[in-house]
């Protein structure tokens, strides 16, 4: 399922979370799952509110009880002992990290000794959790982003008055698309931002997108010049017309100073962006330093996507192009019924001829994690329902 981020009036967390409600995340299982993390002094609170001819859902967190400001590592621990799924605690580590690294880059320390402040609270930590639980419940695998508004004006903060955009939020938005100057005050918070740039969200319009769902989340302010709501829309990619062959963008760089861990969130990026292969080899480079070539195989209306996210997300100072044609089998995608629940299956191969049957990962992943069994045992039997 892919996710559009409508952000015509920016992003906040509190913004995320109620439009992520309007989509269909229980309000019930959002509180349990904050109760699980021992936070107290709060509530949590939900309702709506009409901007012009839009009614949007609005998300707040009240407190009840003074709240203290939290270091990176006392979030991070929180959400490690917290009795959360997997995937929610991941995605709520990876926004904090990406704070904490903006933070530190502004500060000059390393991110382990940054001290949140207003995003430290107890509100920030509901919402970025609450986000992660809505993209995971709703089956959100890839966010797409349009233009951000980067507002004007001063806000007060922490370390003082501060222009706006905040200079976090600015680091956290290294290649987004945005637009300078737009809006009275602050547009995009350090939460909104952050959101995005951890969930791995793409700064592009999908090129072409089936809408199944549209939720409103709504803002704190009322502003002059347009409706305060965060837009998301739901819906699945068309598929591409069959035929035996399809022009295909090549995107490839050296690469020979980068941590290799950061690959892993590189290549989720890219997939997210359009990619529909990424390929790492090891090669010598001058010097004999070793390093990579990343190649990326993308459709032509994500070209610009795909780059945006390497010149993002690597080290990379320059990107090569070139078209090329490729020749494929047809291929669909068929949900089969198993014993631990329905599977993904994709099939290539001419009717009639012989077909090569391969199970989606995550379709079975997700099915072996909810039946406690080992993934193959779930990767057999989807290949013997399809067969």
């Amino acid at each position: 399922m892919r996710a559009y981020f409508d952000t015509f009036s920016g992003i906040s967390g509190d913004m995320t979370v109620g439009a992520l409600l309007d989509l269909g995340l229980p309000f019930a299982e959002l509180e349990r799952t904050i109760a699980a993390l021992g936070v107290t002094g709060c509530e949590l609170a939900v309702g709506h509110r009409d901007h012009g001819a839009i009614r949007a859902v609005k998300f707040d967190v009240r407190l009840t009880a003074p709240q203290p400001e939290r270091p990176f590592a006392t979030i991070r621990a929180m959400l490690e002992d917290a009795a959360i799924s997997a995937p929610v605690r991941d995605r709520a580590l990876a926004v904090f990290a990406v704070l904490a690294e903006a933070e530190g880059r502004i500060h000059g320390v390393p991110p382990e000794a940054v001290h949140f402040h207003e995003v430290g609270g107890v509100d920030a930590i509901v919402d970025v959790v609450g986000a992660a639980l809505g993209v995971e419940t709703l089956g959100i695998t890839a966010i797409d982003v349009g233009p951000l508004p980067l507002g004007s004006g001063i806000v007060d903060s922490a370390h003082g008055r501060l222009p706006v955009p905040a200079p976090a939020t600015v680091e956290l938005l290294r290649g987004f698309a945005v637009r300078p100057g737009d809006g009275a005050g602050e547009m995009v918070t350090p939460t909104g931002a952050a959101i995005l740039r951890g969930f791995g969200a793409v700064p592009a319009a999908p090129a072409a997108l089936v809408p199944t769902r549209i939720g409103y989340g709504s803002g704190t302010r009322t502003l002059a010049d347009r409706p305060n709501v965060l837009r998301i829309v739901l819906g699945e990619d068309v598929a591409p017309a069959r035929g035996a062959n399809d022009t295909m963008v090549v995107l490839e760089t050296n690469i020979d100073d980068m941590n290799p861990e950061l690959y892993e969130h590189a290549t989720a990026r890219l997939f997210a962006a359009g990619a529909v292969d990424v390929v790492l080899v090891p090669v010598q480079m001058k010097k004999g330093r070793p390093g990579v070539v990343l190649q990326v195989l993308a459709p032509p209306d994500r070209r610009d996507a795909v780059a945006g996210v390497l010149f993002a997300e690597t080290t990379t100072i320059g990107v090569r192009m070139y078209t090329v044609e490729r020749l494929k089998l047809e291929r669909r995608v068929e949900e089969v019924a198993t014993p631990y629940g329905t599977i993904r299956v994709k099939i290539s191969g001419p009717e009639g001829g012989p077909r090569t049957i391969a199970p989606e990962y995550e379709s079975c992943r997700e099915a072996a994690t909810r039946a406690s069994v080992a993934l193959r045992v779930v990767y057999d039997a989807a290949r013997r329902a399809a067969g």
